[in-house]
């Protein structure tokens, strides 16, 4: 058993994956979630079986849904709850997050860490509690059942990104005890640019609503749903990304096709050529309902802070605004009031220095 302890807050596959695959390495490990009902079957059975590159039954330490039981002397707070989730888990982590404790979030999207730390000062936590990001999550991993989790692939690098920058060489120490695929980005703008799920999640889906519709998601999400038509759209939004984050003087920024060579070993001269290679994209199906977390989440968490910081530098960013307005359509919501907008991140009327004095050296 090693030293490290984890609490894995979230119990949806991610959660369910991170949880096992820790537990299966030989550490200690609490399992979180909001809605008991949900684990039950992992608390019955005292852990998760884990499929996939990764075999075995992990077995785990506490299994809970009382947020102080579970991160309660732990060293590691591994977050794996959709982004809009954020906002809730710093709220009921902070009467009991100390200067100690590490929290990730797996993965932030787009200034998760930033938000995440806000709500922590809003809370009335003045603790010291380093707060990182990653940059995409390190699995693609499928639920297979209420206490069952496969993994498809194991991501080869994710770069992982605190507020100040100058702690994240202690949180990759530490991440790296348990994984080695973690490795140190320059700052969470990099980490929060480069976030790959505001490209692929709500135009794949946004581009295949009817026939996620008519089918309920019988078709694989990356192989069939991105098709030549498809994957001008992807081009489109990430050359929006990759000039917004240009503005931001972020250190290291990628191109998809570029992240897709990074993180799964794919190496192919088009993006869509290098999405139909890659075997960690073989088998996801497409959800079932366009309820979901690839518009839900990704929509107001990613491309909502994408399009604002695109204001603060007057730089257009058109198609990311038309994949905005039609997710406001179809769930007659306003994903800009709802999502990280300028405001809900303190950044409103700030120029390009003190925004990065904000996101690289955590300076108000």
């Amino acid at each position: 058993m090693h030293d490290l302890k984890f609490a894995v807050v979230g119990a949806g596959h991610g959660g369910k994956a991170i949880a096992a695959h820790l537990a299966i390495k030989g550490f200690k490990v609490n399992l979180y979630n909001r809605t008991f009902s949900r684990i039950q079957p992992i608390k019955k059975m005292r852990g998760i079986e884990l499929e996939g590159e990764v075999k075995g039954f992990g077995k785990l330490n506490i299994v809970t849904s009382d947020i102080e039981k579970a991160i309660r002397g732990v060293d590691v707070i591994m977050v794996v709850v959709p982004a809009n989730g954020h906002n809730y888990i710093a709220r009921i982590c902070a009467p009991f997050l100390n200067e100690n404790q590490v929290v990730v979030l797996n993965p932030g999207r787009t200034c998760g860490a930033l938000e995440f730390l806000n709500v922590l000062r809003e809370e009335g936590n003045q603790k010291d509690t380093t707060v990182a990001e990653a940059q995409t999550f390190i699995y693609a991993s499928r639920g297979m059942g209420p206490a069952a989790v496969k993994i498809f692939r194991i991501k080869q690098a994710i770069p992982v990104a605190a507020i100040p920058s100058r702690k994240t060489k202690m949180v990759v120490e530490k991440l790296n005890v348990a994984f080695h695929e973690f490795i140190p980005a320059a700052s969470v703008i990099e980490t929060s640019f480069n976030n790959m799920g505001a490209v692929f999640h709500p135009s794949i889906t946004i581009l295949n609503l009817s026939r996620i519709e008519s089918t309920l998601g019988n078709f694989q999400f990356y192989i069939e749903g991105v098709t030549q038509s498809v994957v001008k759209i992807l081009e489109a939004v990430d050359k929006e990304r990759v000039m917004v984050a240009r503005k931001l003087k972020c250190a290291n920024v990628y191109s998809a096709i570029e992240w897709l060579s990074m993180a799964y070993n794919v190496v192919e001269d088009n993006l869509l050529d290098a999405i139909h290679s890659n075997p960690g994209y073989v088998g996801i199906m497409a959800p079932r309902t366009i309820n979901v977390r690839y518009i839900t989440e990704d929509v107001p968490m990613s491309l909502v802070p994408i399009s604002e910081f695109g204001k603060i530098f007057g730089l257009k960013t058109r198609v990311i605004d038309s994949l905005i307005d039609i997710a406001n359509s179809i769930f007659k919501k306003d994903f800009r009031e709802s999502g990280r907008n300028l405001s809900r991140l303190g950044l409103e009327g700030l120029d390009l220095s003190q925004i990065r004095d904000i996101l690289i050296k955590g300076k108000r």
